[in-house]
């Protein structure tokens, strides 16, 4: 796999040269290893000095309370990372990662990511604050769902999140990233209760689907 055009192409590295990438993922320790689906790449309680970023396939950060119940805090897909502010405070993890299909990921050394190696290294600083970036983002994201979750019913729960993939498409036609266990695992609800909520909303006019592709209808004056 060109892994080295992959990583030119994810926002880790935006604005640093096809070069200095190059000697970077050498300064980086960067390690390329394939999951199978369904395996894990982190586990909970483990302890990683590594984030991963995504080359092919797409994982979920996932977490488990203590009966087993599973709730998705986040995707991440081709050119996305992970596991960064776990390596950067060097806590063991509370979350686990799991490829959602056949996944390929290269690992770099955070502690190399902080500490610039040598006066050669001259975009170190550049990946620095990408990563800054990247962390400020999720942060916002991570927002973004607790404000579904913070929703007190099932129906306005899926409306929020929804409404959300709407304006990120800038369409009122999308496609969301997660099949029905996984959306209810992300909105920390009941799968059926959700699919009998979404059925409500189609007889209502909120909206269409086809499995993962939502279509929003035009606002009704009804409360929800």
């Amino acid at each position: 796999m060109d892994y080295l055009a992959l990583c030119r192409n994810s926002r880790l590295f935006l604005g640093i040269s096809p070069q200095e990438v190059s000697t970077m993922l050498q300064c980086l320790s960067a390690k390329e290893k394939t999951y199978p689906k369904g395996s894990f790449l982190f586990q909970a309680g483990e302890a990683q000095s590594q984030m991963g970023l995504v080359l092919s396939g797409r994982v979920h950060i996932v977490k488990e309370d203590f009966w087993g119940g599973r709730t998705i805090l986040a995707e991440a897909v081709c050119g996305q990372v992970f596991g960064e502010a776990y390596a950067c405070t060097k806590q063991p993890l509370e979350v686990s990662v799991e490829a959602m299909e056949e996944s390929t990921v290269l690992f770099l050394d955070v502690g190399r990511v902080l500490h610039v190696c040598h006066s050669s290294c001259a975009f170190h600083g550049r990946l620095i604050q990408n990563l800054l970036s990247l962390l400020a983002q999720k942060n916002l994201l991570l927002t973004k769902k607790v404000e579904h979750m913070a929703k007190r019913t099932t129906r306005e729960k899926l409306l929020s999140y929804l409404s959300s993939q709407a304006q990120l498409a800038e369409s009122n036609v999308f496609t969301i990233p997660f099949n029905r266990q996984q959306l209810a695992d992300y909105l920390a609800v009941e799968r059926s209760a959700m699919s009998a909520e979404l059925s409500k909303l189609r007889k209502d006019g909120w909206l269409d689907y086809q499995k993962n592709t939502f279509r929003l209808l035009k606002w009704k004056e009804t409360s929800l």
